[in-house]
């Protein structure tokens, strides 16, 4: 466990040493936060969302970009060290070639289309008319992507079952493809609507990694654990600088992909089962917002006044550090008891 330890210390260290120039990198290009005049995914405007955060245009938007660069070129040289050394790289997998493949690519995969949903925002394409990705669009291509992702969980790694505690182990077939789909998509978007306060969906993504590095320790799986050490690594440098008031955001770059990764490693540990728990803030956030805009489509009202539930929070009188530290305090109870759960026979 030390050497991992020891890749967690490097990588916050690399990753400290490279925000700061980085965030003025992004200052000097002027990939910042727009003036605040966002829309839901029904195209409406979302006057109360911005009101609420108006103050934090100007702010650079890129932290994921840094964090998937940095974080994909360390795994692939602790990786190549640990075979360099001969230091055995056991896994749960026969093919160590296609678990790091099948990380890599939904890590970088869903980072690209998260760029260009930043530069669709920051430059309104979407308001010109000028190749803006729309929603169908936008989600579309998620699933293309995690489509690809689950055929490589279920043909690369072989990959169909899940497990269910106390009630064993379910062979799904072919249907693992359809599930494992909509599990990367619904992770990925649920952590982009969590990223929506400083220090909120990166703070709760660290917790639960944490949950899954045990896991991947227990089951002595290699490749995931070098990457969970090295991707907490650069999320502890990235959340210094992200904590109110914060001075670089994820963006879609770093939402989307971190999302969609944190759902993938979920499935390659093979708990299905505990990932909805583990990520249990994520799930609310998610459920709160896709409840909001079911009721307004269908019914023409509101359930709350105000989605996701953050936002709601917002509005009722608390302030923005107040729920984002009872958000990490509710995540690490839910990654406690899924941890728990990830344990059960």
């Amino acid at each position: 466990m030390a050497l991992y330890i020891y890749i967690t210390i490097i990588s916050v260290i690399i990753h400290l040493v490279l925000i700061v120039p980085f965030i003025n990198f992004l200052y000097h290009i002027q990939f910042q936060r727009a003036h605040q005049d966002t829309r839901d995914p029904m195209n409406k405007p979302t006057p109360l969302f911005d009101s609420y955060h108006q103050h934090k245009s100007g702010t650079p938007v890129g932290g994921g970009v840094l964090v998937t660069i940095i974080s994909t070129i360390l795994t692939l040289f602790f990786l190549a060290s640990f075979s360099a050394f001969g230091i055995f790289i056991s896994s749960n997998y026969e093919s160590i070639v296609m678990e790091v493949a099948i990380i890599l690519f939904a890590f970088l995969s869903f980072a690209l289309l998260g760029i260009y949903d930043d530069l669709n925002k920051m430059l309104h394409w979407r308001k010109k008319e000028f190749f803006g990705l729309k929603l169908n669009a936008k989600l579309y291509l998620e699933i293309a992507l995690a489509l690809i992702i689950s055929l490589g969980l279920y043909f690369g790694l072989g990959i169909h079952f899940i497990h269910v505690p106390f009630f064993g182990v379910f062979d799904f077939g072919w249907l693992y493809i359809i599930f494992a789909t909509f599990v990367i998509v619904a992770f990925a978007n649920a952590v982009n609507i969590t990223d929506g306060l400083d220090g909120l969906a990166s703070g709760v993504l660290m917790i639960t990694l944490f949950s899954f590095w045990a896991i991947a320790r227990t089951i002595i799986d290699v490749p995931l654990s070098i990457f969970i050490a090295v991707w907490v690594g650069g999320l502890i440098a990235f959340l210094y600088f992200n904590i109110y008031p914060a001075r670089i955001f994820l963006g879609d770059t770093g939402a989307l992909s971190f999302g969609a990764t944190f759902a993938v490693i979920g499935l390659l540990l093979g708990k299905s089962f505990a990932l909805p728990i583990i990520g249990g803030i994520f799930l609310i956030e998610i459920i709160s917002s896709l409840a909001q805009l079911v009721s307004k489509k269908y019914r023409g009202k509101r359930i709350f006044k105000a989605a996701p539930l953050h936002l709601l929070l917002q509005t009722m009188g608390w302030e923005e550090p107040k729920i984002v530290m009872r958000a990490w305090l509710l995540s690490i109870v839910f990654a406690l008891f899924g941890l728990m759960i990830a344990f059960l026979k």
